[in-house]
């Protein structure tokens, strides 16, 4: 295809050449890919400033996407391009191929830098998915720092660089500017923009941002950073998100409160004991969604709620398709069952085979799971509705997940999300923490927006 980019596609491009470390916080669907690729293209055969590229992405992204990419634009056409995944053996074959650009999966840059054996001599590094270097204590973060000094040009790609909170940029931008911005040292930076919040004696659980530090903070780094939002950019459908409600009975309500203020349950099929707050958690969201797992890892089924409410909404589709994220895996062991009795044409997405049988139309309802399919996955030609069976706390692969249907390409004029709620347990309290876990990554998008 021919390439005929928007112009905040064209500004990104240029950004990117004339900046040596460049964030681009794009929203979902606005082609940071091709963008990337664009640039890289220039780099090596306009401008000759790079000679060899690493991509580091998530692992479909990596067997998928960027590979996709260059092969579907007409201008992209020289870039050589080697994805190292699989086994060792393969990996080591595809990095001493010949080629522009390497293509790694996140979980194996420890092992390229410090145990492959290849020598580390990309002169530009890509991170897309920025936000997965969030954590300054990770394997994969000190072991790309460690090569960091030997990189001349560093880009990070993500649209949701702060979804827990503005602690997560200590890291993303340190792996970007070796802390010259936000400081070397997250000691540093928590004593310069944050101060104690929850905390029981000398130990701190977390922290809250000092007035003024957001503001503060983007300052810092707006000189190496651009941000846009799709909406601002593209004209892109209307995205309608709605709640369906479902309710317990009185036993199965009971059921729920003794659990959440007793921490154990005890069932006529077994028990289960919840050891901590966080498991708890866990615990209640699969009650919500109707089984739970008990000590023995056999399933314990508790409602038929969620299960009921998405037969109704199938049969509302009347064979228009439908993506349904679920969280646990016995979500979608009862989800199969319930479609294979309404003799449903249904798949896992998560195979480029699957992927593409999808947006042929041939699936009527997809299933994905937010962590595999949250990232980089263009599903929007097969469909415009998604529903959420079980809800994720995870702000980022929510609004990816989403981004899956709602994004550049989508030809219906609405996507719809639909959120199926089981009233009165966490699902309520997923929801608000999830939007209000959006104020601040919206207050950094905003306040780092590119000018055009």
């Amino acid at each position: 295809m021919r390439y005929e980019p928007h112009d905040y596609q064209k500004y990104s491009v240029e950004y990117i050449k004339s900046h040596p470390i460049a964030a681009i916080l794009l929203s979902m669907g606005l082609g940071k890919t091709s963008i990337t690729l664009t640039a890289i293209n220039d780099l090596l055969f306009d401008s000759f400033e790079v000679h060899k590229v690493l991509c580091i992405c998530p692992l479909r992204v990596a067997t998928s996407t960027w590979g996709a990419e260059i092969g579907k634009w007409e201008h992209l056409h020289l870039l050589k391009y080697s994805v190292a995944v699989g086994t060792e053996a393969e990996r080591l074959d595809a990095l001493k191929a010949q080629a522009d650009i390497y293509i790694i999966n996140r979980e194996n840059v420890q092992w390229l830098i410090e145990k492959s054996g290849i020598p580390f001599d990309f002169d530009m590094v890509v991170v897309d998915e920025l936000s997965s270097f969030k954590n300054y204590q990770s394997k994969r973060f000190k072991a790309l720092m460690k090569a960091r000094p030997k990189v001349k040009r560093m880009v990070g790609l993500t649209g949701t660089p702060s979804s827990n909170g503005l602690m997560d940029l200590f890291a993303e931008f340190k792996l970007l500017d070796m802390g010259a911005r936000l400081g070397r040292f997250i000691g540093q930076y928590r004593t310069a923009y944050f101060s104690p919040d929850k905390r029981n004696g000398q130990i701190v659980y977390s922290y809250k941002p000092l007035p003024n530090a957001e503001q503060q903070i983007y300052d810092k780094i707006s000189d190496i950073t651009i941000s846009m939002k799709s909406t601002d950019h593209l004209k892109m459908p209307e995205l309608i998100s709605t709640q369906m409600v479902v309710e317990l009975s009185e036993t199965e309500k009971k059921k729920y409160e003794e659990l959440k203020k007793d921490l154990v349950l005890a069932l006529p099929d077994g028990e289960i004991t919840v050891a901590n707050a966080a498991s708890l958690t866990g615990k209640l969201s699969q009650m919500a969604n109707g089984a739970v797992y008990s000590d023995d890892e056999s399933i314990l089924e508790i409602h038929q709620r969620k299960l009921d409410a998405l037969e109704d909404i199938i049969e509302a589709a009347n064979g228009k398709p439908i993506l349904v994220a679920y969280w646990y895996k016995h979500d979608v062991e009862r989800i199969t069952k319930l479609l294979d009795r309404l003799k449903v044409e249904y798949a896992r997405i998560s195979s480029p085979e699957s992927i593409e049988r999808w947006n042929k139309g041939e699936i009527a309802v997809g299933l994905i799971h937010p962590a595999s399919a949250g990232h980089g996955l263009n599903l929007q030609q097969g469909g415009s509705a998604l529903v959420w069976f079980g809800i994720t706390w995870s702000l980022e692969l929510y609004q990816q997940t989403n981004a899956r249907l709602w994004r550049q390409g989508q030809t219906a004029e609405t996507v719809v999300i639909t959120h199926i709620i089981t009233k009165g347990t966490i699902d309520d309290r997923i929801i608000k923490a999830l939007e209000k876990k959006d104020t601040s990554q919206s207050a950094l998008i905003d306040a780092v927006k590119a000018n055009l």
